[in-house]
């Protein structure tokens, strides 16, 4: 059936009531500090130290619900830097968002949660690192770019092959 020259098929989405979105979405609600730690031990001596420090960066990403569509998702990180002579700073932040979620299947909602969240969320976190770290005297520590989707994908592939690793080889 035509409609001005528009083709419209029984495939065609059709439009909801009073204009409500009801198809699926996700999106970040809000995004916040959770938690942050900076520690200067070794002040004032180590601003006379001049070797070089070593700078140790760990990440972490959980999610929780929280309820209904919207779960908390947390990117974690822990920053140091030590020289022979001890540790010159060490920053501790939790910093997470509220993600809403609608009619988004399991995989696609982890996917998100575990991959594209944290990479919305990043920016604003490592700009907090690199304020607490210029903040508590030092040179701004400047993290690099992440690539979440590519580590959210190896891991899922890592996960398939410690499957396939551990199931048994055949009957017995």
């Amino acid at each position: 059936m035509a409609d001005e020259g528009n083709i419209i098929t029984d495939l065609d989405p059709q439009p909801a009531p009073n204009g409500a979105d009801e198809g699926p979405a996700a999106s970040i609600i809000s995004q916040y500090v959770k938690d942050l730690s900076v520690e200067n031990p070794n002040a004032p001596q180590c601003y006379n130290w001049t070797e070089a420090p070593q700078i140790d960066v760990q990440f972490n990403i959980g999610a929780q619900l929280i309820e209904g569509d919207i779960h908390e998702v947390e990117l974690k990180i822990v920053a140091s830097a030590k020289t022979s002579e001890g540790t010159a700073y060490a920053v501790d932040l939790s910093y997470a968002g509220l993600i809403g979620m609608r009619g988004l299947d399991e995989s696609t909602a982890h996917a998100f949660m575990f991959a594209e969240a944290p990479r919305i969320l990043f920016p604003f976190a490592r700009r907090i690192i690199a304020d607490s770290v210029r903040d508590a005297g030092f040179t701004p520590l400047m993290l690099e770019p992440i690539d979440f989707n590519g580590l959210y994908m190896q891991q899922l592939a890592a996960q398939e092959q410690q499957l396939s690793e551990g199931a048994p080889a055949g009957n017995a």
